[in-house]
């Protein structure tokens, strides 16, 4: 059974402070091939699409396309910001390592 990945408080704070739903944009989290470790993250702002699963109500959303769904089931996608930036995160428990960069991760 998939669990969906589940959005702190912070990260839709985050994405209204941008102001990603006023231009009609949601917060994209997807799992794609590659990176140091055999997979990476793409996080970016896009338009849902019609498969997508949306996650969140009124203008800020974050949607997760139906080939990554696997990959982050039961993961948590949050804000965070440290002195040396700031950016989205996500705790994936899938994962059974990660490289430095914090991007790239294996199962």
């Amino acid at each position: 059974m998939q669990l969906p990945p589940k959005v702190t408080p912070r990260a839709f704070e985050r994405l209204a402070e941008i102001g990603a739903g006023d231009e009609g944009k949601a917060l994209r989290v997807a799992v794609e091939g590659g990176g140091c470790s055999g997979f990476q993250y793409d996080i970016r702002l896009d338009e849902p699409a019609a498969d997508d699963l949306v996650i969140g109500e009124g203008a800020e959303r974050v949607v997760v396309d139906p080939v990554s769904l696997p990959f982050l089931s039961g993961a948590v996608i949050d804000f965070s910001e440290e002195l040396i930036g700031a950016r989205f995160v996500i705790e994936n428990p899938n994962a059974s390592s990660s490289c430095g960069c914090g991007t790239s991760f294996s199962m």
